[in-house]
């Protein structure tokens, strides 16, 4: 079936770039904090699996370490986004129409005004350049992600049968939100965590690829393009590893998302049996 090949695929992929950011901190082949100029620029061998770089590091090591980088800082920033926009999505739910709505909504217009790279530059311009910082702008530009998904799933919850029972029952609104509307929309913030989770990595690349993400000694998948591109014509292995390794992360969790999604949707199920 598609549904459990998409789920296998993407599970497969997933668990691969999770078992070498996890293998990372207890061993690498090399230490990618020592230089070795003699041995630079070298292609993969059975030396150096992915080659080394221009200052003699193995990049495999690299991409092991960098995998940690990209996971930490999409794992916090969805975390932050879903942690802050389902309660402010429950909310403006539960205040359909009135004032709280409204500013809530507004506000999650104004953040989707300005892309998660112009926050960064805001932020950065602030604070300075660090991983922490891109946390913080993609965590940002998750919010109103999360809180519209919420609020449209518990608009379709409110007006049924179970929910209007639950207030005849003189249950409270945020009781209501908390027992029976979020674990109904539970599904939908799953598979939109896992889509969220592989656009955060696509975005501490591509902000590390322009020198506001993780800084150096830090290992990251998007800076490690960034110094390539000027030897791609004789080194192409720089360039072309941390691009697979961005492609397998995020191929792995649209494929696992796909199949979460045709798992847990119900509608989706008794269309295919």
């Amino acid at each position: 079936m598609i549904r459990s090949r998409n789920l296998l695929i993407g599970g497969t992929l997933c668990l691969i770039v999770v078992t070498a950011a996890l293998l990372s901190f207890v061993w690498t082949p090399y230490d990618i904090s020592q230089m070795d100029i003699p041995n630079k620029l070298q292609k993969p061998s059975a030396a150096h699996w992915f080659g080394t770089d221009h200052f003699g590091r193995d990049i495999f090591s690299m991409i092991m370490i960098g995998a940690r980088t990209s996971l930490a800082v999409a794992i916090v920033a969805v975390g932050i986004g879903m942690g802050l926009g389902v309660p402010l999505g429950l909310w403006a739910a539960a205040n359909k129409g009135g004032w709280v709505d409204e500013i809530i909504m507004r506000g999650n217009d104004l953040i989707f005004a300005f892309p998660s790279l112009v926050i960064a530059i805001l932020i950065t311009a602030i604070m300075g350049a660090s991983a922490l910082n891109a946390i913080i702008a993609i965590g940002i530009f998750n919010i109103p992600v999360f809180a519209r998904l919420t609020r449209s799933g518990a608009l379709s919850l409110w007006e049924r049968e179970f929910i209007l029972a639950a207030r005849v029952a003189g249950k409270s609104k945020p009781r209501i939100s908390a027992e029976h509307i979020l674990p109904n929309v539970a599904n939908l913030l799953i598979v939109q965590g896992t889509i969220q989770f592989s656009l955060g990595i696509l975005a501490e690349a591509g902000l590390s690829y322009v020198g506001l993400g993780a800084q150096p000694p830090t290992p990251s998948w998007g800076r490690m393009l960034a110094d390539a591109q000027t030897m791609v014509s004789f080194a192409p292995h720089l360039a072309l590893v941390p691009g697979l390794a961005i492609v397998t992360a995020v191929l792995g969790l649209n494929l696992l998302g796909d199949g979460l999604r045709d798992l847990l949707d119900p509608k989706i199920r008794v269309a295919r049996t």
